[in-house]
């Protein structure tokens, strides 16, 4: 009881007298934030590929051998480190072989999942691994279980990986690809608890020890089909099922998106909303936290040297589609609202770096919580992409743990912590990252790096107004901007986070 009280009434004084101080502890461990942390996802869904990356070597659209020259520009400058594919729902109606050979021979498919459109195969494994090479970003690709066999997927590793020579080789090279492609992450089926196949945990553990034991290569990261959101019985199940061949696995995937209602049916706006909304995305966005812990307890129980890393390679904002869009393609708007929800998810996937190696968001072109949008000839980036721009300097540095005292955002009769940070350090520069979620209010911050710095310099992303977006034939509203740092001294930065804003600190040390 007298702990609680203690709590409370720190609480309290937090909140009255706004003691927001963020702490930068020494570094005791080389524990590195894997650049993968900043991760997308691309499926053959609405406009992601075709037209978001792929417009054909004939369109008037500028491109790149078929791949849009400002998309291939913009996700450059980002440092997209993995890229997966082909989904999704959609991988696990795939069949990679309809998407190689000459493109007026290969089969066309219903897209039953997404629209119910016809997929010409186009875009297949030879323009998809081509496009990772072209933006310098690692593939990450999933295997179809849900409908497909063990020597598909046999194949398919073959076809992609293996020098020797063999059928796959030779049809490989035959399609234009002498030298094999370096994929080392292998997604081994997906969402199988739904539309991968609506599988039992324990039905699907053994489909997945089959399928893995065939998927054989070097460094090769096998990812199998976890959780989504708080499902623990489904990360128990699996797990248990593992046994003792928990080397099968590398990697154990969570998906969890950002619904502001809560419920499938009705979603809400993703430009039409007002502080409630904006409340409840902030807050539900924030359970991916909770639920991190309780999937990694487990994780930890059958993994206790922890071996097996944490792949949360969908994650996100879902909003109702934009009115007037086709059913099925998911597309969405993207206000200062995504952006703070990125930069809270990528705060918190930072600080779980010992266990998390890899995060993808849902999608990386035109779908859900996009980073670019394109229409016709023009393409915008969105308040999400500032926010990957702004944090790319978080991948592959070294995490320094942090300490934050904050007080709370509250609306009606709930509340949530006001602020989230993350902090990192790479050739001598400390980075810190903080996200201010109250929509109203700037909060003072005292940051006591702990270290002696000469030079400290700011960055911002926020908007005028909270359902600020970037729309086509218009000047970009959120963009990056500088951010003006208060009083320093040798080792502590005062601060006023501004309302809705996502803040970045570099400060360079003696």
């Amino acid at each position: 009881m007298k702990i609680l009280l203690l709590i409370i009434s720190f609480s309290v004084a937090v909140n009255l007298f706004g003691q927001n101080k963020l702490s930068l502890k020494a570094r005791t461990s080389n524990i590195k934030i894997e650049k993968e942390i900043y991760g997308h996802f691309s499926e053959h869904l609405g406009t992601c590929i075709y037209e978001g990356i792929y417009v054909g070597n004939d369109s008037e659209i500028p491109n790149i051998n078929g791949y849009r020259k400002d998309v291939v520009e913009a996700l450059k400058v980002l440092k997209v480190p993995v890229l997966r594919w082909p989904g999704g729902c959609f991988a696990d109606t795939y069949h990679w072989k309809d998407g190689i050979g000459p493109k007026n021979e290969r089969p066309s498919i219903v897209n039953v999942f997404w629209g119910g459109v016809t997929e010409d195969n186009s875009f297949g494994t030879h323009e998809f691994l081509n496009f990772c090479e072209l933006i310098g970003t690692e593939p990450y690709l999933s295997i179809n279980v849900g409908s497909g066999t063990v020597q598909e997927a046999r194949d398919w590793v073959e076809y992609v990986t293996s020098s020797n020579q063999s059928p796959m080789t030779d049809l490989r090279k035959k399609n234009g690809r002498e030298e094999p492609w370096e994929v080392k992450f292998w997604g081994i089926g997906n969402e199988n608890w739904g539309c991968g196949g609506d599988m039992a945990p324990d039905y699907y553990t053994n489909i997945f020890r089959n399928f893995s034991s065939y998927i054989k290569g070097s460094n090769f990261q096998k990812v199998i089909c976890g959780p989504s959101g708080n499902d623990v019985n489904w990360t128990e199940t699996i797990l248990t099922g593992l046994n003792k061949k928990m080397n099968l696995a590398q990697g154990l995937s969570l998906h969890y998106y950002t619904l502001p209602t809560g419920d499938w049916n009705k979603k809400g706006s993703s430009t039409n909303f007002g502080e409630d909304m904006w409340f409840a995305t902030l807050r539900n966005t924030m359970y991916i936290e909770d639920y991190i812990q309780q999937h990694l307890a487990i994780m930890d129980k059958y993994d206790p040297e922890k071996k097996m890393k944490l792949i949360v390679d969908e994650w996100g904002t879902w909003y109702d589609k934009l009115p007037g869009t086709k059913d099925g393609f998911l597309q969405q708007q993207n206000t200062v609202r995504d952006a703070v929800v990125a930069g809270i998810n990528l705060n918190i996937f930072n600080n779980y770096a010992d266990r998390i190696s890899m995060a993808n968001l849902a999608q990386i072109v035109n779908v859900l919580q996009s980073v670019i949008l394109t229409k016709g000839h023009q393409m915008i980036r969105t308040p999400t992409y500032y926010v990957f721009q702004l944090y790319n300097i978080h991948q592959d540095a070294f995490l320094i743990p942090t300490e934050l005292e904050t007080e709370k955002y509250e609306y009606n009769d709930e509340s949530i912590p006001a602020l989230t940070a993350s902090a990192s350090e790479k050739n001598d520069v400390i980075n810190v990252t903080i996200t201010n979620a109250n929509p109203n209010k700037a909060i003072s911050l005292k940051c006591d790096t702990g270290k002696v710095f000469k030079s400290i310099n700011g960055k911002i992303v926020t908007g005028d107004e909270i359902t600020d977006y970037n729309d086509f034939g218009k000047d970009e509203k959120i963009i990056i901007r500088d951010f003006k740092v208060g009083k320093t001294n040798s080792k502590e930065v005062d601060l006023e986070i501004p309302a809705h804003s996502v803040v970045l600190l570099q400060l360079k040390l003696e």
